[in-house]
């Protein structure tokens, strides 16, 4: 279930924001957006592997166009179109990967690309020393894929803690994201940027005021009427309805409309922008160079709200036209008002620590303090052993915040839990081999460059 769901966010999300992206850039546009690829989405968006399946996947997604025909010829031909365009990228353009299609974007000046932790870690469970070695292994991957390493990261779960920024400023790092509430609960605004601790690293926050008009948990524009229904499927698994109301649920919705979809994301777009400009216009009487940050989940754009893409397109379109310079995190760094000291924060319920750190994982978050204990006592800077780099990755892969955040969120919960086991038992075996002098079977290497000297 899970390699689908990532299948229909290349297909749905991924290419279709490119194209956007790519549609912009030749019109003249730059600085559009900062884009966060985290190491493990960009081993995906690559994996020849996984490219093959989700080619496979849209060939079952066009062929079943046909038996939707037979009862709602528009809603095939749409379908039909969008899976054939698909297919079509993926056999050409992307046939050899997404990474370079996100490299000439950034080459080009069109976007930021933000580097992150390899596997995704809850940063602020790691030791100092774990820490900066995923971050510098995420550091070493993404210069291997886009030709450089990048200056900004997307903090995973928005996740941070007092000390953190050093981390950031001995690996390059100038700026990051940092959830708004963590920078309110000082008292910091989130319209301009702020230098972090005794660093220079820049934390920006995002604006919820802005961020939750178009997404939010109880409200937004992809919930308006117009919209095409995520979580109402036919049986052959195409999505045919539209919202209609919080009143009305499952088959009993109306059918989609996409002129009137169209005709909402127009509205939406100006009023977003309306919304953006009127708040800048507010802050500008606080300070000379306020900014506003909206930051989304890429696969809000197409994968969760079908017409994401298309009003995207349209708001980085109207903005400069009412007067709105659009920027990069990187080109904002002229709104630093001054320098803050953040108590520890996320993005998670509470906007604290509880979903990685909260009772129902207490026992996981004491296996993974038990492997970071044990992992520095292996740990040999001295030889380039292959056990040292297995034992590494193994390491990384545990420490994933997904393992904790799906048993928190009972969401695949016990899958969750096995692969949090796996990780460690392969961890314990590696660990024991190392103790006892024998072999290690090289396994599959999802970070090539990783090398564990450097733990």
């Amino acid at each position: 279930m899970g390699e689908v769901w990532l299948h229909e966010a290349i297909a749905t999300s991924y290419l279709p924001v490119l194209d956007v992206l790519a549609r912009l850039a030749e019109k003249g546009h730059r600085n559009l957006a900062t884009v966060g690829i985290t190491p493990v989405l960009a081993a995906q968006l690559d994996d020849p592997e996984c490219l093959q399946a989700t080619r496979s996947w849209a060939a079952d997604w066009l062929w079943r166009t046909q038996e939707l025909g037979q009862y709602d010829r528009p809603a095939a031909a749409r379908e039909a179109q969008q899976a054939n365009a698909t297919l079509h990228a993926l056999q050409t353009t992307h046939r050899a990967g997404l990474s370079t299609a996100w490299r000439r974007l950034a080459d080009a000046g069109v976007v930021e690309l933000l580097g992150g932790p390899a596997a995704h870690p809850f940063q602020p469970l790691l030791d100092d020393r774990t820490a900066a070695f995923s971050l510098l292994t995420g550091m070493d991957d993404h210069l291997a894929r886009f030709g450089s390493r990048p200056t900004g990261i997307w903090a995973p779960e928005c996740g941070y803690r007092p000390g953190l920024e050093k981390i950031y400023a001995e690996q390059g790092i100038t700026h990051f994201l940092m959830d708004g509430p963590t920078m309110l609960h000082v008292g910091n605004p989130t319209h301009s940027a702020w230098t972090v601790g005794d660093t220079d690293v820049m934390a920006f926050g995002r604006d919820l005021d802005v961020t939750y008009r178009v997404w939010s948990p109880r409200k937004g524009y992809p919930g308006h009427h117009e919209y095409r229904d995520f979580h109402v499927m036919d049986d052959l698994g195409f999505h045919t309805r539209r919202v209609t109301s919080t009143a009305v649920h499952g088959n009993d919705k109306a059918d989609y409309d996409p002129a009137a979809a169209a005709h909402a994301v127009t509205r939406d777009a100006h009023d977003f922008v309306d919304v953006v400009r009127a708040r800048l216009l507010h802050l500008s009487h606080e300070r000379p160079n306020p900014l506003v940050v909206a930051a989304y989940d890429t696969e809000l754009f197409g994968h969760w709200w079908h017409e994401g893409p298309a009003w995207l397109e349209q708001v980085l379109t109207l903005l400069p036209q009412a007067g709105v310079e659009v920027t990069t995190l990187s080109g904002a760094h002229g709104c630093v008002a001054g320098r803050i000291d953040p108590e520890p924060g996320s993005w998670g319920s509470g906007k604290d620590f509880r979903v990685w750190s909260g009772p129902q994982v207490a026992d996981m978050v004491d296996d993974n303090e038990d492997l970071m204990r044990r992992w520095r006592k292996l740990a040999d800077p001295q030889v380039r052993d292959p056990r040292q780099d297995e034992l590494a990755t193994q390491a990384l892969l545990a420490l994933s915040s997904d393992w904790a955040f799906m048993v928190s969120k009972d969401s695949a919960a016990q899958y969750a839990r096995l692969r949090h086991a796996e990780h460690h038992r392969q961890f314990a075996s590696i660990a024991a081999a190392i103790e006892t002098g024998r072999p290690v079977a090289s396994g599959e290497r999802p970070f090539p460059h990783l090398d564990a000297r450097l733990f």
